[in-house]
């Protein structure tokens, strides 16, 4: 059973996830992401990604406010 991998475009992506693929830069994750995918990530990962997603957004929100 083979996937097809599609390939990221970083120059075309949603706000959402360009902040996405920016904290895993940040954490040293892309390389792994874009290898393998996001499921090749732990549970810890992922909500290490989340978290900063979350307080980055709501950052910007109290700035902007």
């Amino acid at each position: 059973m083979s996937k097809k991998k599609e390939k990221i475009d970083l120059n075309n992506l949603a706000p959402e996830e360009e902040l996405k693929y920016e904290i895993a830069k940040e954490l040293g994750l892309l390389d792994k992401v874009m290898e393998q995918g996001w499921k090749a990530l732990t549970a810890k990962e992922t909500g290490r990604i989340g978290g900063l997603m979350t307080r980055r957004r709501r950052e910007e929100k109290k700035s902007g406010a």
